[in-house]
């Protein structure tokens, strides 16, 4: 038998519930501690420039600290294996790019797997590649002019990268391939290092993202022949596209996304995708992402899930093309 004490606790507690929205509910909304995402290269790179501009846009939102972790080493494969390791609880995520696409073909002994450790959550910058020379050494204004002189030269012009196995190294033989030329591969340890090669004119020419060759471009230090995709860039728009050039299967862009360990909590990663989208769209970094010629693809987590894995098979048919790139 209910006594009225006993019902007006009853009712009490009724209303304590009904009054959580402000208590126990804003506990469990998430973020409610500061948001930790694994950088996989050092401070300064390119992941770095979209991902701290995120960071500040998301606090803004939210509340709470995105914090940049970077763990850099291995050419992205080192952060990538402590992101896959990281408790799977909604405050743990890792953001990666093209290499990590790339990294499957030519390192042996990964230690994890990009397919099997990890939840795809949201693509959050697309920055075109685009083919630069040195003006001083080559001539070409073209690539129809570069692609001739090569032909003509086989193995004569030559082109930096920054380092075997990088997006910059693939780009590059996947040109040689679709335009059935020989240039020669001069490695370099860094995107920095081979664009001032290049600049210096210890090299002819590069396969570079644009986001660093823009200032370059703009300086007239380089000379751009082709963005290496479909559409030109609105930051460039007197750049022929690779379409246009006539290679309209060369599609060649740097790009960065955000995973989720696997075993995250699923309405964690829809909050993680919904503050990235809304950080990405500020106006601040709208201005960010157009600046480095960037854009936001938002595209969900199934395309993009499904993305990375035509990026790797793409990347892995090009390395089996050159027979074999592998790092140890």
């Amino acid at each position: 038998m209910i006594t009225s004490f006993t019902r007006r606790q009853l009712l009490l507690a009724t209303a304590a519930v009904t009054a959580l929205p402000g208590g126990a509910r804003a506990q469990s909304a998430w973020p409610a501690r500061p948001v930790n995402l694994v950088v996989p290269f050092p401070a300064g790179g390119g992941t770095d420039a979209f991902a701290r501009p995120l960071g500040a846009q998301f606090t803004r939102l939210t509340g709470q600290n995105l914090v940049i972790d970077n763990k850099g080493g291995g050419g992205g494969t080192v952060g990538a294996a402590v992101a896959a390791k990281a408790p799977a609880d909604g405050y743990n995520f890792f953001m990666g790019g093209v290499h990590h696409a790339i990294a499957p073909s030519v390192y042996p002994k990964l230690q994890y797997d990009l397919l099997q450790d990890f939840v795809p959550l949201i693509l959050v910058a697309r920055v075109p590649q685009v083919v630069v020379v040195n003006p001083k050494r080559v001539q070409a204004r073209t690539v129809k002019d570069l692609i001739e002189l090569a032909r003509k030269n086989p193995g004569k012009l030559n082109y930096a990268s920054a380092g075997s196995g990088t997006s910059h190294h693939l780009a590059g033989e996947l040109f040689k391939q679709q335009t059935g030329t020989f240039i020669t591969h001069i490695p370099y340890r860094g995107a920095g290092p081979a664009l001032q090669a290049l600049i210096a004119g210890e090299v002819d020419l590069m396969f570079d993202g644009l986001g660093s060759s823009a200032a370059h471009i703009k300086g007239g230090r380089i000379q751009p022949l082709m963005m290496a995709g479909r559409s030109r860039s609105p930051a460039f728009p007197d750049v022929p596209s690779a379409r246009e050039s006539g290679l309209s299967d060369y599609d060649v862009s740097t790009w960065y996304g955000i995973w989720a360990p696997k075993g995250t909590p699923a309405e964690a990663q829809a909050a993680m995708i919904e503050a990235v989208r809304k950080s990405a769209q500020t106006p601040e970094n709208k201005q960010v992402w157009a600046g480095q010629g960037a854009e936001f693809a938002n595209l969900d987590a199934a395309a993009f899930g499904g993305f990375v894995q035509l990026e790797m098979a793409k990347w892995a048919k090009v390395v089996k093309a050159t027979g074999g790139v592998r790092i140890d």
